[in-house]
This record gives structure tokens, sequence and C-alpha cells, in this order.
């Protein structure tokens, strides 16, 4: 069976939404080409929850005999398979392990405590910001705050931040991209590997009151994380810390540009944001499709069947459009109430740090449109890029102007 769509063009990757919608409508399941080999993408809300949800969707390949979807593929470095035990790739009781085991180390009380420290971190990025004011939003403002959050939970040298943050785009576009991207990429890769077992190793000598001591000093019943499962939990940890709220900053923001009406309630009402940061996660979809999943048995979505093997894709921004469950899904609308998005996964998977990324888009996104209530794009809107990359949804840069002048985003 030959895959009936290519969900990496860059003319879906500029806008799905389009595609979704007829998706939904008119294929509900549709069999599309992907890095991984072909799978199967589900676009309607409740059989993506149950795509996350069901004990027969395995996030782990290899608890899948026969699967269509390898757990190492040919091209697949050896060098790389630590990658493969993080909290997203496994099943339980592999799951709950770890994930009772890292949550140890990331309470919500640690991440109320992160408050003050972001609010200093929006202010001092604003303030340099503002002496500039032609900037791109994402890597002067999106991108140095939640990096920079994360990696002193980490304990990450500055040094690394910045090359870090390199590695973890080439890696997630290089997925995009096939083999060759991937494998253009694995210097990088193998140096940030060799990063974080130089971290570790350092924690195990010398422990403080960061992450990584936390996760290797972390125990359960006498269980510890192998250095494998460290690796790949830290590296989890920087690249979800910082991605999806890189995404939800700037892909929001751009959101409110386009929708003055609502960026005007939000300045009047800042206590709106609140409820419009669900809405900006729902609208903006910082995570275009989950983790991939295989099925362990035939599985029947939406009066289509998926055979026992195949893998498959949840499109998380597409359910978030599911005009089924929410009311005239494609406005923006700060209020909306209730809102059941997915925008962090649902279920056992659901997103770790969703209370990290909730936090600093509340404090980053109010304390930019209170401060520059004249900030407009700098660019034409149909000139912006979007990232290859299917797993992400966030723009390559977003020119900005803080003060424009009187003028509104929708003239600029």
């Amino acid at each position: 069976m030959r895959p009936e769509l290519d969900i990496q063009t860059q003319a879906f990757r500029n806008d799905p939404y389009p595609h979704y919608a007829r998706l939904r409508r008119d294929r509900p399941v549709v069999y599309v080409s992907s890095l991984l080999g072909p799978a199967y993408l589900v676009t309607r809300y409740e059989d993506v929850k149950r795509v996350l949800d069901d004990e027969r969707f395995k996030a782990d390949a290899r608890n899948v005999p026969g699967s269509a979807g390898p757990a190492d593929p040919w091209w697949f470095p050896s060098s790389l398979r630590a990658f493969r035990e993080n909290m997203l790739s496994t099943d339980d009781p592999q799951h709950k392990r770890l994930r009772t085991l890292v949550h140890k180390a990331f309470t919500p009380k640690r991440i109320e405590e992160l408050t003050g420290t972001i609010e200093r971190m929006v202010g001092e990025l604003l303030d340099r910001a503002e002496r500039k004011n032609r900037i791109d939003l994402l890597a002067n403002f999106a991108l140095p705050l939640p990096l920079n959050v994360i990696s002193d939970m980490l304990a990450v040298p500055e040094t690394e931040r910045a090359p870090f943050h390199r590695w973890t785009q080439a890696f997630l576009d290089g997925t995009a991209n096939g083999v060759k991207g991937l494998l253009r990429h694995l210097p990088g890769t193998m140096m940030m590997m060799r990063l974080l077992r130089k971290l570790i190793r350092l924690r195990r000598r010398d422990p403080g009151p960061d992450l990584v001591s936390a996760l290797v000093q972390a125990e359960e019943q006498g269980d510890v994380l192998s250095e494998s499962e460290l690796v790949a939990m830290i590296f989890f940890l920087l690249l979800a810390g910082h991605e999806t709220t890189v995404n939800l900053i700037g892909s929001g923001t751009l959101a409110l540009l386009d929708h003055p009406d609502e960026l005007e309630r939000l300045r009047a009402d800042p206590a709106l944001i609140h409820t419009g940061i669900e809405e900006l996660v729902r609208y903006a979809n910082p995570v275009e499709t989950g983790g991939p999943r295989w099925a362990s048995e035939d599985v029947t979505l939406s009066g289509f069947t998926i055979p026992r093997g195949a893998m498959v894709l949840p499109a998380l921004a597409s359910a978030n459009r599911d005009e089924t469950v929410f009311a005239h899904p494609d406005r923006l609308d700060l209020s909306r109430s209730p809102n059941r998005h997915l925008g962090f996964g649902h279920g056992a998977h659901y997103c770790l740090g969703a209370p990290l990324a909730r936090l600093e888009g509340r404090i980053a996104i109010s304390a930019l449109v209170k401060r520059f209530p004249n900030i407009a794009l700098d660019a034409p809107r149909a000139s912006l890029q979007w990232r290859s990359s299917i797993a992400v949804r966030g723009l390559r840069r977003l020119p900005v102007m803080l003060d424009a002048g009187g003028r509104t985003a929708a003239a600029a």
C-alpha cells in the first residue's frame, strides 16, 4: 500500500490547517509518508485522544513484534540508541518507572518557585530588546528565556547553552529531512552526548540543588536511573523544556498580532492570560504531532481499521481545530471555556513540563504585550517560514518592531 499524502511538503508545513480540516471530513485516518516509514495519521479529536490513551497503541515499537516501525533502522547510529530510553518512547511499566523517578525532581513546588526568576529574566530580555527596537522575537526573547530557565534547572554551563540549542534544533529538523538530515548533524549530536555524560559525571562527584543531581540521586524502591536513561532523560528535558515554550511564545505572539482585537482584549484585561495561554496552546499548536505509536492489534477508528504493527501519528494540531469539539475552531478566543485541548498530550504520556511551559508563556506574553503596545510585524506575513519538523510547529524567525510608531500589526 502506497502512502496517500506527504505531510512534509513545504505547502503542508506552511499552513496545515485546511488540509487537516479536509482530512477530518473526508479521510480521518490517512496513510502518509514519514521519516520512520509509512504511518497512519489520525486527525479527529476523539480518535487522537484514543490513540494517546489506549494501551493497544504502544510508544515503543519493540513492544509490538513484527511492527512496521523497527526500533533500529539500518542507518540509525548505535551511539544514539540511548536517546530511546526516555518517557516519550517507553510503555509501562518502564514508562511509569521513569516518570516516577523524574517527578520527584520536577515537582509543582519547584516550578512555582521559578516565578521570580522567570519574571527577572523576562524583564532583562525585554530591556535589551527595547534598545534595538527591531528584533527577531525568537532569537532575542522566545528562545533565551526557556533555554536559560531549563538550563539553570539542569545546571548546564552558560557556554554550552547556545550550542545545545543549535544541536537540538538540528536534531529535530534533521528528523524531518530523512537519513541524510540526521547523519549530517551526527557530529553535533555526538558532541551533545559527550556534554551530557560529562555533566552526569560532574554531578555524581559534586551534587548540587539542580535537576541533574536530583535525577542522579533519585530512587524509587531501590531503583536508580542507568547512565543511558540519564542521558536520554536530560536530553529529553532540555529539548522539551525549551523547544515547546519557544514555539508557544513565538507562535502565540504571531497569533495575537494576527488577531488585533484579541490582543487589545488582553491588554485591557491582563487576567485574561490565564484562559488565554490555554487558547494559544490550542490555536498555535507548539507541538503538532504526538510521539508515534504502534498498533499492537487491529484497531478501528472512525470506521477505518489500522492493522496490527502499523505506525500511527496522532495529529494534535488537527484535534485542536476539530469543529465537533471547539466552536469556531479557527478563531482565536482568549476567553474560550471549556478548552479541552490536547496541546500537551493526554493520558500516561501527558507532558510533565506543561506547568513550566504555561508559567513561562503567561509571564513572557503578558510582559511583552503590556510593555510594547505598538508591537508589529517587521516583515510581510506571507514571508514567514515554518520549520520542517512535523513534531513541533514553530517559525524559523519572527521579525518584529517593538515600537512601530503607532502602527498596528494588521497595518504592518
